[in-house]
């Protein structure tokens, strides 16, 4: 059972976490949603206040019948011309030694601290380049959502480095090693008018400074991945290349899970993409819960012997994994 993280919080689901091997754990960085109970003739929601650079959860309480509230779907509330979200997300630390089997941490390991991230913390990626652990994120507030920048050596002391993809963008991985001296990352911005989301290259010298930009794969009309597509974790090193699972949405709003494989000295070259999802909802806690319908993955773990614990959410309420092999994930590539 995942606590919540305040007085007056509620769990709603631990789902779509990032995952890393540090020395002989699994760690995976949860997401996790919490929202607020309420009575009859009021609406409850998380607030965050910031007090020193610190964010201070809190409940926003209110009645339904007060001429200062608009309540505007199941997403959330408006006060005094202020949005307020039904639900509040951050990244919570778990500990596993066999992948299996964790115990998750009380306390937030990222938590709104600033107006970037008012409206929550949300599908942490994380890459160990060097001795560095380097996690993206999503994060949200009243100017929509960007992608922001954090690393740390040992998952205790964190450095929030800021929003290094504006809005809107999200669904950002940082490849795990250089190429041609160049830090590399996929990107999924959105599209409001021409085309549909899709996937993006970009490269930089620093972690903080990308450009290059480059479309490098855009949705099929296939009935499972023609609405939007955008990368998973960072992608995996094998001698034919790179090795991307990638989540679909297509119809009836089904995400599911295919894979892609780049060239490894230009990774905005797709050299074989799955003809067929791999992985798609089809048992009870996939396709009913919070979010019913949806399998998404931002974390993996490759071990020495090509086992890939394959870390995914589904219906934006549950962890699964999934075992599988460098191998069989190659396959799913005919």
């Amino acid at each position: 059972m995942v606590k919540p993280s305040a007085a007056g919080y509620r769990v709603r689901g631990a789902f779509n976490p990032g995952a890393v091997r540090f020395g002989d754990e699994i760690l995976l960085l949860l997401r996790i949603a919490e929202d607020c109970p309420s009575t009859e003739g009021e609406v409850a929601v998380p607030k965050v206040d910031f007090v020193d650079g610190q964010g201070v959860p809190g409940v926003l309480r209110v009645k339904t019948d007060d001429p200062d509230v608009r309540l505007k779907d199941t997403r959330g509330v408006v006060y005094k011309g202020r949005d307020y979200l039904s639900t509040m997300s951050h990244i919570r630390l778990a500990r596993s030694r066999d992948g299996v089997h964790f115990t998750v941490n009380e306390a937030p390991l990222l938590f709104p601290s600033s107006t970037e991230d008012l409206y929550g913390v949300e599908d942490a990626r994380v890459v160990q380049i060097e001795d560095r652990y380097y996690i993206t994120y999503t994060c949200v507030s009243g100017d929509g959502w960007a992608t922001a920048l954090a690393s740390t050596t040992d998952f205790e002391a964190i450095r929030r480095h800021g929003i290094i993809f504006h809005p809107e963008d999200k669904d950002v991985s940082i490849f795990p090693e250089k190429v041609d001296g160049k830090y590399c990352a996929l990107h999924r911005p959105n599209n409001s008018g021409f085309g549909r989301p899709s996937i993006w290259y970009a490269e930089s010298p620093d972690l903080m400074h990308w450009g290059n930009h480059t479309c490098m794969l855009r949705p099929r009309e296939t009935s499972w991945e023609a609405l939007k597509i955008g990368g998973g974790a960072p992608s995996l090193r094998t001698s034919d290349g790179w090795l991307q699972v990638y989540h679909a949405k297509g119809e009836g709003q089904v995400y599911s899970l295919s894979v892609v494989l780049l060239d490894l000295n230009e990774p905005w070259k797709v050299l074989k993409r799955g003809i067929q999802p791999f992985l798609r909802p089809e048992a009870a806690y996939e396709t009913d819960g919070f979010f019913g319908n949806v399998i998404f993955t931002n974390g993996q773990v490759c071990e020495d012997d090509g086992r890939v614990l394959l870390y995914y959410g589904a219906a934006d309420e549950y962890t699964c994994l999934l075992e599988t092999t460098v191998d069989e994930l190659m396959h799913a590539l005919h």
